[in-house]
């Protein structure tokens, strides 16, 4: 089923539609070195063997997952012993790029500076994380995006149109609405999910609906790749929604990663981030929620983790929200990389010798508890700082107070 013509690829007209980026590359011959980025199933193989077959130049493939730094290496060397005046270089088609370690795509880099060989990266994580930047930089990034729905029914028809064992039985497809659903996008498990289903319905006559689809896949093979991209996002909604102040959303996020297989402890330790990053001065008691449902989790592990995970969870989203403390120390680091190694104030230094005490370490030092209130205005921040403001208390109850205490003892605060 895998086409050997643009004409015959579904999906991704963004990138290979007619005046498309893509198209236009594979129609001119002049290929540039570029990264297919998309999650599995949408085409990024077929794509690089349509390359192939159309392009009239070496064509060489490695797979990430089975080839090394000797692989690479041996390729290059026979594409260098294989160039000619003229000639177009060869393309090196690497299969799950994200899987070579930074070795190994160091020993990429000088065949790609040289033009020794244009690369074509396939990859269902993001190459900002997991591709090294000297490469990165070198390579154009296309985004492949999951099959729509109208490309899932036209792959349907073509199979059962083209492919020969299917042609051979007397199939109806009469609903595709669980097909569609369970395949995710992906044309791979689409068509696994077809042979699997008419191969199930037995000999004779076979009728796919919803129904017949569900019965013979009897739960929905869920869509979570807990090392991929998709971990990443799922977590990132659940946190958003958090932040967002929907327990609904929130929850139903932490279940999509439970039901995937999610470690407990990866969420527990991301809503101690959340409680700290995005509730925190509001709602102080949120941090201690949120170590309270670690250590629970811990000790308890699933399937009952996941009733103190709701509980966190539900309780960050319904609590108020800072991000006081998160921009406080954002704004000290920005002030730290500009200001460079600011000396300690010499009142504020320790003097544990006599030549630090005679330096005048730790002289004119007030105590603050032998001060009424426990407080006395003294210098804290070096002097070029001195009037400097990291902490802006936000509208809260909990900071409103927290506000008014800190008027009572800096002007700057007034």
């Amino acid at each position: 089923m895998r086409p050997q013509s643009l004409d015959d690829y579904v999906g991704q007209q963004h990138l290979v539609g007619p005046g498309k980026v893509l198209r236009k590359m594979v129609d001119s011959g002049a290929i540039s070195s570029f990264i297919l980025w998309g999650p599995p199933g949408v085409g990024k193989t077929t794509f690089a063997m349509i390359i192939a077959g159309q392009l009239k130049r070496p064509f060489y493939s490695l797979s990430a997952v089975t080839s090394g730094v000797k692989e690479v290496r041996e390729v290059i060397q026979k594409a260098e012993s294989q160039r000619f005046f003229n000639a177009p270089n060869p393309i090196l088609f690497i299969d799950e790029i994200h899987r070579f370690s930074k070795a190994q795509q160091d020993s990429l880099l000088a065949a790609v500076e040289k033009g020794t060989v244009t690369l074509v990266g396939a990859t269902t994580e993001n190459p900002s994380f997991e591709v090294i930047s000297p490469l990165l930089s070198r390579c154009q990034v296309y985004v492949l995006k999951p099959l729509e729905r109208s490309d899932l029914e036209t792959l349907l028809h073509k199979a059962l149109s083209t492919d020969y064992y299917l042609r051979q039985r007397d199939i109806t497809l009469k609903e595709t609405d669980a097909l569609i659903a369970y395949s995710g996008g992906d044309a791979r498990k689409l068509l696994n999910i077809l042979e699997l289903v008419v191969n199930g319905l037995g000999e004779g006559a076979v009728v796919i609906d919803n129904e017949a689809v569900k019965r013979e896949l009897h739960e929905n093979p869920l869509m979570y790749d807990k090392d991929g991209e998709q971990h990443y996002d799922i977590v990132s909604a659940m946190i958003k929604s958090i932040r967002g102040g929907d327990p609904n959303a929130a929850v139903y996020w932490m279940a999509r990663m439970l039901a995937g297989g999610e470690d407990p402890k990866f969420i527990a330790r991301r809503l101690i981030i959340s409680a700290s990053e995005d509730i925190g001065l509001a709602n102080p008691n949120a941090m201690l929620i949120a170590n309270a449902c670690f250590e629970a989790v811990h000790k308890i592990g699933m399937p009952e983790a996941r009733i103190p995970l709701a509980e966190c969870v539900i309780y960050l989203a319904a609590s108020p929200k800072s991000n006081s403390a998160y921009m406080a120390v954002a704004a000290a680091l920005d002030a730290v990389r500009q200001t460079g190694n600011a000396p300690v104030p010499l009142h504020l230094r320790n003097a544990p010798t006599k030549l630090m005490k005679d330096l005048g370490y730790a002289q004119n030092y007030k105590y603050p508890h032998d001060y009424p209130g426990n407080f006395v205005e003294q210098a804290y921040l070096p002097e070029e700082l001195k009037d400097k403001k990291f902490y802006v208390p936000q509208a809260n109850a909990q900071e409103n107070k927290m506000l008014e205490r800190l008027r009572v003892w800096w002007k700057k605060y007034r």
